[in-house]
């Protein structure tokens, strides 16, 4: 794994000093170079930072450049909160590669390497294989992305230790919260502490004055939560539940590409449920992108079973080959976890690999979730758990006319052209669809 951190002008706790003592300062702002030369500024720092007083540490940014960590820990780590912005490779547009997969340390490197070829392999395959399919399924203008749409399919196959690039930007204190975590995760936890490793040599090259809050970060005990899912369990995929039904008018601050929602809050806020939801892990993957719906994910070991997603265009095409694969990478894993570990095999697991989440929803973000899903260029599967979710808050007597995919939000509001996607039009023009009517093959 490499990381590097993009530098500017200014260093962390020069902000973070300046901006505290402009706090207590009337007479003008304290700017960094001012902190910088204050001969108490270090004392003032460590004193505000133990007071937990952290919003001085959350001005300072650092964008990450990483290459070669492994899509299970940016699921775990990276991505499981809300204080992150990310830019990851696509796995659905970008053809993967056999040689980037991550192996534990104290793995078999043959063993992992000829699992790996093997799983790849069954990729490839798929991808061959599902091309002309995808393409007698798309409309004409784009039957020139069926390799996408094929990939799209194919990639349930590729373990979660596929590794991954990516442009991550955090604050200091999340950074700090790294740091301090990392000996406490539940799975890939080698591969998490040589990342926060790399990450304190980097922040150190930046400003040398934040050793004192790395030490302490690495010293205080954090607790991974241990989750009763048998509490919420159900049959179904996707149950929602706690229902606060508060009804709000849609404008056309929800329409618009800038999402003036976000900055005007109505009484959308006011309204909201939560989830119980079984889903693979490349869907939570994506799910996890909507970081103002967050949910809780236990430790995988605390809910495993053998139990995976299984694409629709796959079961009525390929159904034996794609049960064969799947069978081969948990026998696969299932010998590692004796070996390894749980925490160290799971890297093991494939794309389609199920879990069980409990998503926590409020209608102002529900409805921007609604616009980027019910699209019908969204991942299928996650399309389908937010079409579920919907038909059950109308079964339960919500007003769900603000739920629409982008296109029948424009259209709603009058604004043209009623599909923002341009070229990447779908085909179909969905607006015109009664929500009951919204159906997929891919």
């Amino acid at each position: 794994m490499n990381i590097k951190i993009l530098e500017t002008n200014y260093k962390p706790t020069d902000i973070a000093v300046g901006s505290a003592r402009s706090c207590y300062f009337g007479k003008n702002i304290v700017t960094p170079e001012s902190a910088s030369n204050w001969d108490k500024k270090n004392s003032l720092l460590d004193s505000i930072f133990k007071a937990g007083h952290h919003t001085t540490l959350q001005h300072y940014h650092f964008t990450i450049l990483i290459e070669g960590m492994s899509r299970h820990l940016i699921w775990r780590l990276l991505h499981s909160h809300m204080f992150y912005n990310s830019e990851q490779v696509s796995q659905r547009y970008a053809k993967m590669k056999i040689e980037n997969f991550y192996i534990p340390q104290k793995a078999n490197k043959d063993k992992w390497n000829q699992y790996y070829q093997t799983m790849f392999g069954y990729y490839e395959k798929f991808c061959e294989v599902l091309e002309p399919i995808m393409k007698e399924k798309l409309p004409k203008f784009q039957k020139h992305i069926a390799n996408k749409k094929a990939q799209e399919m194919a990639r349930y196959l590729l373990p979660v230790g596929m590794k991954a690039h990516l442009y991550h930007t955090i604050n200091v204190i999340t950074a700090l919260r790294y740091i301090n975590v990392a000996s406490f995760l539940p799975e890939a936890r080698e591969e998490g502490l040589e990342f926060v490793n790399q990450l304190e040599k980097e922040i150190l090259k930046i400003d040398k004055d934040l050793k004192p809050l790395i030490d302490f970060a690495k010293k205080e005990k954090a607790v991974f939560p241990k989750i009763d899912m048998e509490k919420f369990r159900c049959e179904e995929d996707v149950k929602v539940f706690d229902i606060v039904n508060y009804d709000f008018e849609m404008n056309e601050n929800y329409a618009g590409i800038l999402r003036a929602s976000n900055i005007f809050l109505d009484e959308s806020l006011l309204g909201g449920f939560n989830s119980y939801i079984k889903l693979s892990l490349s869907a939570d993957a994506q799910n996890q992108r909507h970081r103002r719906s967050p949910a809780i994910r236990p430790a995988l070991k605390d809910i495993y079973k053998k139990d995976y997603y299984i694409p629709p265009i796959i079961k009525e095409n390929l159904l034996d080959e794609y049960i064969e694969a799947i069978e081969y990478s948990y026998k696969f894993f299932e010998e590692q976890k004796e070996v390894l570990g749980f925490g160290e095999a799971v890297y093991a697991l494939t794309n389609a690999h199920n879990i069980e989440i409990i998503e926590k929803d409020d209608f102002n973000e529900f409805t921007h979730k609604a616009q980027m899903r019910l699209c019908y260029n969204a991942q299928q599967e996650i399309f389908d758990i937010v079409y579920k979710q919907i038909k059950q808050l109308k079964e339960n007597g919500v007003n769900v006319d603000n739920f629409l995919p982008p296109c029948a939000v424009r259209f709603k509001q009058g604004l043209k052209p009623y599909c923002p996607e341009g070229d990447r039009f779908c085909g179909v023009k969905v607006w015109k669809l009664e929500f009951e009517d919204y159906t997929r093959e891919i």
